[in-house]
């Protein structure tokens, strides 16, 4: 348990075990040993007139009562898959955006998502290939990646930096490949071993799938992948309970000598409501063995609007997420406290964190969503790290005794003339109320891109003494070597989103 004084006492993973297990039993119930060979809980189902369980098909596959297509993080489709036979079925996504900044920085960076890579420029987001692989009772997935994601994301994971072997190149293209088993024993269980998504923070990795298209930082700061074991159980049609053995938190790698470990449960009673625990217990830190993480991610979603016929405003709902997570050891504890003996001041390191986002649907070809979330990290753990000289800057203040407050807002227009293309319309604002330094080291003056840039004077790479490798990557020169010029770093930005999405 967390005492007054900002401790944890007991085991991490018992406390992780038995919140789930409180779970599995309350809702136990609902088990049926009825054979399926179910997918993940972000599969395409088949719409339901009404929100009652017992209407339209049976209820065998998991989720399958009802049309969960209205959820935050999960596709819309309903149709058949465009390409689809006895042992594969294809899924091909297309992500095209175009943002501007009103920041206006000088060399079209963007700092501070996942989504955007640059400004002022068409360019390709995500470009997933591949599929679903079934054959009798053995099971697989893959998806390749190209497009920005494929640098942006794998940047952020400090694991491939242990050892040899690069392993951002050699993961950079692949957003899931993994291979399983799957037994027909209540609705469906699964055991795969591979890279699969996380959905902690409740947006999924494929754009096409979520209401906005930026993500709070309650979604983007926390992982898209995870790299290990998961096993998926699912003891009725309305309960998933799934158990994570991986490498560590979105890390291609481990840390230090301890797997990452979680549990994520879905529960959907009825066709109008969803509820979600995912529960992570890790050591992530370089340098800190003996120091471990605690997150807990809970979403709520609801429709409280279904008028299939209704002439205008046809359906409404809301999501909303809560984070909470810290670490504690090797010189930080949750909450800040002075250690006994050596009274030393042991910084706070957690995170706390929400977003609340609530969309219309106007027919079967518009969408209208707003919201937006804020984020607490003392210790800047979870906080993207900027990009170009700005990370240099970034990472000579970061660490126990950082802070980091920000908060954010957006509202989506959505244009879907059919089931596999959505152009979405977006305008997003986010700021930095506190980015405080470590004790000794030099504060930042702010977070995102200002007009300034932060690649160099210019705004380009090839300029000054940057050197290149074999592959033509840019390394930049010292910050020195600029005769004074600094990265521009504002607490604020601006900025309209188009992007246009094709899915098959």
């Amino acid at each position: 348990m967390i005492n007054m004084n900002g401790t944890f006492s007991g085991s991490p993973r018992s406390l992780v075990f038995i919140l789930f297990l409180n779970l599995i039993l309350l809702q136990s119930s609902f088990a049926q040993p009825l054979p399926t060979k179910p997918d993940t809980v972000h599969t395409t189902v088949l719409p339901s007139p009404v929100d009652s369980p017992a209407a339209g098909q049976a209820a065998s596959d998991p989720f399958a009562f009802g049309d969960f297509s209205w959820l935050n993080g999960t596709s819309r489709k309903t149709s058949p898959p465009a390409f689809d036979s006895k042992y594969f079925t294809g899924d091909i996504t297309f992500d095209f955006n175009y943002t501007h900044s009103y920041n206006r920085p000088i060399d079209n960076t963007v700092v501070g998502s996942t989504a955007l890579a640059r400004n002022n420029e068409l360019q390709l987001s995500f470009l997933g290939v591949g599929g679903d692989i079934h054959v009798n009772n053995v099971r697989g997935r893959i998806m390749m990646q190209f497009g920005t994601r494929s640098t942006v994301v794998p940047r952020n994971d400090g694991s491939s930096y242990k050892g040899q072997y690069d392993l951002q190149t050699i993961y950079r293209y692949i957003s899931e490949a993994y291979g399983g088993y799957h037994w027909d024993v209540w609705h469906g269980i699964n055991l795969d071993a591979g890279i699969f998504m996380s959905y902690i923070g409740l947006f999924s990795y494929n754009n096409f799938e979520n209401w906005g298209y930026q993500p709070s930082y309650t979604s983007d700061n926390t992982p898209w992948f995870f790299n290990g074991l998961r096993l998926q159980t699912f003891p009725s049609d309305k309960l998933k309970v799934e158990l994570w053995l991986i490498n560590g938190w979105q890390s291609y790698g481990m840390f230090n000598h301890s797997p990452g470990a979680g549990v994520s449960i879905y529960y959907r009673p009825t066709e109008k409501v969803d509820y979600i625990f995912n529960n992570y217990y890790g050591k992530d830190d370089q340098g800190a063995p003996n120091r471990y993480r605690v997150h807990l991610d809970y979403s709520y979603e609801r429709r409280y609007i279904n008028r299939p016929e209704a002439k205008f405003l046809t359906k409404a709902a809301f999501s909303l997420t809560m984070d909470f997570g810290f670490e504690n050891g090797n010189g930080v504890t949750p909450f800040g406290k002075t250690d006994a003996k050596t009274k030393a001041v042991l910084p706070a390191q957690n995170f706390i964190s929400g977003m609340l986002y609530n969309r219309f649907w106007f027919g079967k070809r518009w969408a209208f969503n707003f919201g937006g979330g804020y984020m607490h990290n003392p210790g800047q753990y979870l906080v993207l790290a900027p990009t170009g000289y700005a990370d240099t800057l970034f990472q000579q203040q970061t660490g126990p005794g950082s802070t980091f407050d920000a908060w954010d807002y957006s509202t989506t227009l959505d244009y879907m003339p059919s089931q596999n293309i959505t152009l979405k319309l977006e305008f997003v604002h986010r700021a930095v109320v506190d980015i405080g330094p470590a004790p000794g080291t030099p504060a930042l003056k702010g977070y995102f891109a200002g007009p300034g840039g932060v690649t160099s004077p210019s705004g380009f790479a090839n300029t000054g003494t940057y050197t290149y490798t074999s592959s033509g990557a840019s390394i930049a020169p010292p910050l020195s070597s600029w005769g004074g010029w600094m990265p521009d770093m504002v607490k604020s930005e601006s900025r309209i989103i188009l992007a246009f999405l094709v899915r098959f």
